[in-house]
């Protein structure tokens, strides 16, 4: 599969199989992740891998009840410790806990693999369920299995509507 098919084949899935990840699957996905580019090289992320399936129960409430994160044999949360504003006044800790986490995603797909990116979660909630230290931020959380779904592509604007050149 080239880079092309995986980025247009990528959906988000929030069905998954009953079936566990092969480690050699896991660890090339979190492989990705970890090769990913970050501000100044700090690679401050941490990546968390959660399979026991009472945490996924609890973490699956902090998640606003999406029980997909239960349902998926393994949950990743991605976290950082470090408050580092970059010069254009971003935190480096989210764009590069994002960058790492899109990396892990298309990975994933590559191997047959779904994942949901998830914005709604209470992040004081998963710390807490973690026991994650109280300086660090978490950044993203998504179940990861094999899909039990196959979403149509959703809409997306043509590049004329978000890009413009400047010559």
């Amino acid at each position: 599969m080239t880079l092309d098919e995986i980025i247009k084949t990528r959906r988000s899935i929030r069905a998954f199989k009953n079936a566990p990840i092969e480690q050699d699957k896991l660890i090339a996905v979190l492989e990705a992740g970890r090769l990913a580019p970050s501000a100044r090289n700090r690679q401050e992320w941490h990546f968390t891998v959660v399979t026991n399936q009472k945490l996924r129960e609890q973490l699956a409430l902090a998640c606003c009840g999406q029980m997909m994160v239960a349902e998926a044999p393994v949950t990743i949360i991605v976290w950082d410790t470090k408050q580092y504003f970059m010069t254009c006044k971003q935190s480096a800790a989210t764009i590069d806990c994002s960058i790492a986490l899109s990396f892990m995603m298309l990975k994933a797909q590559e191997l047959g693999l779904g994942t949901c990116w998830l914005g709604a979660f209470k992040a004081d909630e998963v710390s807490k369920a973690l026991n994650l230290p109280k300086e660090a931020a978490v950044v993203a959380v998504t179940p990861l299995g094999y899909p039990n779904e196959s979403p149509a592509a959703r809409p997306r604007k043509s590049l004329d509507e978000i890009c413009d050149f400047r010559v």
